[in-house]
């Protein structure tokens, strides 16, 4: 394992992040994570539910936001604790919707987060048309995502009224698409 990877998995380590080594991924049509993790927590007391399997550095990026951004603004907005994410879609070989070049989804580079849980059994849905109070949270989170990440889609954008899509594409001169 290159040394890259393991100084990330101590880091992710550090944050609390709760993580399984796993097989690498590839098949021939060119999806390939060479070293993938099952990712259960995104910190010490946030859940990803399901489990996801990601590369290390989507992980870390994901944990960083999470506990510098979504659990600040949760406890924030709702006076109550991020208690676990619900994710829609992680590691899965595809391609993009309407096209044939591979998302990064088949890298293990992107997660999709389609729910928000909270300490006090309030759950906020990312959708097109949410309540004031969810629309602010939700709104924050998307906007800050917009330089952790390097692609941030979500409600209002096809394909992903129901959720936000966050990844960690190479992009020329180091951009950032946010819609």
């Amino acid at each position: 394992m290159p040394t890259a990877e393991v100084a990330c998995r101590q880091r992710l380590r550090t944050l609390g992040v709760d993580f399984e080594a796993r097989p690498a991924e590839k098949d021939e049509t060119g999806c390939s994570t060479p070293y993938p993790i099952s990712v259960r927590t995104l910190g010490k007391d946030i859940a990803l539910e399901p489990e996801a399997l990601m590369n290390c550095a989507m992980t870390e990026a994901a944990a960083r936001f999470v506990a510098g951004v979504v659990a600040p603004a949760a406890k924030r907005e709702f006076g109550a604790e991020l208690k676990s994410i619900s994710q829609a879609s992680a590691y899965v070989c595809r391609p993009r919707n309407g096209t044939t070049k591979l998302s990064e989804h088949a890298f293990g580079n992107a997660l999709d987060i389609a729910r928000f849980n909270l300490s006090d059994g309030k759950a906020v849905d990312v959708i097109l048309r949410p309540e004031e109070r969810e629309a602010r949270f939700l709104g924050a989170v998307r906007k800050a995502a917009c330089g952790p990440f390097k692609t941030v889609l979500g409600p209002g954008n096809p394909d992903h009224d129901t959720h936000f899509h966050l990844d960690l594409a190479p992009r020329k001169h180091s951009g950032t698409v946010c819609e």
